[in-house]
């Protein structure tokens, strides 16, 4: 399995940014793709998940409303909008894949097994 993250920006309070995940070594319709981050001095967090059999897609109470996961997969990409950045946003933005069984909604880091190598977000106030 292999994850790699980018898209990661400086950008101000406001505006948008949409972070890619590219995605081998597993077939798709099987996995679960998560973004997390993890902000300095502080535990990583679920931002949001889709299932690569059916898209569906859940989000974190906190970026609900603001960020979109989507998917593509003939080209095994997963993708997060991100509109109405927020300073507290800012954090270095992990894609992680696990087998669909393994995971639930509540989006948690210990149900990933495979993690890319981050991509950094930072949102300026």
């Amino acid at each position: 399995v292999q994850l790699v993250e980018s898209g990661g920006a400086l950008v101000q309070a406001g505006g948008s940014l949409r972070l890619s995940c590219a995605t081998s070594g597993f077939t798709f319709d099987d996995f679960a793709i998560g973004w997390f981050r993890q902000a300095p001095g502080k535990e990583r967090e679920g931002v949001s998940l889709i299932s690569g059999k059916d898209g569906s897609a859940f989000y974190a109470d906190s970026v609900k409303g603001r960020f979109t996961i989507s998917c593509d997969k003939a080209k095994k990409m997963v993708y997060l909008q991100m509109d109405s950045l927020k300073p507290e946003d800012t954090a270095v933005y992990y894609c992680a894949a696990s087998p669909i069984y393994k995971v639930t909604t509540h989006i948690r880091p210990h149900q990933f097994d495979d993690w890319g190598q981050g991509t950094l977000v930072t949102v300026s106030s």
